[in-house]
């Protein structure tokens, strides 16, 4: 594979590696992505057919030894600074989805916030932004 990857497979890396944190892929959190990526204008010009191929691709990565490392370079190196808030926005999004975020989502929000440099009062009213929208009572 080569160094590089396009803007939307480093989103779609992004949510997919969220889902993944916790040793599995959670059914809900693989509806929510493919719903991410049919309805978002970041995502206008991807084939939706490629979603699986390309969930596949970071899954290899990620199955590497340093393979979480290497996955966070490639989306460092393919998100322009608007487009990292984007991609943290989308992995808060996929953790919500399923209405639990347990201390691996939590704890690789903090990972991506730092590699991808994001401020702590941008990624905080993400978050707050998302516990609204699922909140139910």
């Amino acid at each position: 594979m080569s160094g590089t990857i396009s803007t939307e497979q480093a989103l779609i890396y992004t949510m997919v590696t969220m889902s993944g944190v916790e040793g599995r892929i959670n059914t809900v959190e693989l509806a929510e992505i493919g719903n991410i990526v049919k309805h978002l204008p970041a995502f206008r010009h991807f084939d939706e057919a490629r979603l699986t191929t390309v969930a596949q691709e970071v899954g290899e990565i990620l199955a590497e030894p340093e393979g979480l490392k290497a996955v966070l370079g490639l989306i460092r190196e393919a998100l322009s600074p608007k487009l990292r808030e984007t991609a943290y926005a989308l992995a808060v999004e996929v953790a919500a989805s399923d209405m639990a975020v347990g201390k691996e989502e939590l704890r690789f929000l903090a990972i991506l916030r730092d590699t991808l440099d994001l401020d702590k009062l941008v990624t905080a009213a993400i978050e707050r932004s998302a516990i609204a929208r699922y909140q139910t009572e």
